[in-house]
C-alpha cells in the first residue's frame, strides 16, 4: 500500500511536523492542534510505502495514524540530559 501525503512544519515549535493524506490535507486536525501548532507550512509532498525510510519516525507507524486520524504529528527530538555524574569523581 502506498498513501501520498503532504508534510507541515510547525512556524512555532523547530522540529515539529504534521504528515496528512494529500487529498485530506488539514481537514481532519484538531482545531486545539492546530492552534497549538500555529499557521502549517507546507514543507514537502511525499510517497509514503513500507518499504520507505523516514528519519525519525516509524512509516508504518506514520501510514496507520494517518488512516485512523487523519494525521500524524512528529515532535521534535527531546534534548540529550546532560548525566552530572558524568567526568566527576564520586566519593567512595
Amino acid at each position: 500500500m502506498k498513501r501520498i501525503c503532504a508534510v507541515y512544519r510547525s512556524p512555532r515549535t523547530e522540529g515539529m511536523y504534521l504528515y496528512v493524506d494529500h487529498q485530506e490535507d488539514l481537514s481532519k486536525v484538531p482545531e486545539a492542534l492546530l492552534l497549538r501548532f500555529g499557521k502549517p507550512v507546507r514543507a514537502m509532498t511525499l510517497v509514503l510505502t513500507a518499504e520507505r525510510k523516514l528519519s525519525r519516525a516509524d512509516v508504518g507507524k506514520v501510514m496507520q495514524e494517518i488512516a485512523d486520524n487523519g494525521f500524524y504529528l512528529q515532535l521534535p527530538p527531546q534534548p540529550e540530559r546532560l548525566n552530572p555524574m558524568v567526568g566527576t569523581e564520586r566519593d567512595g
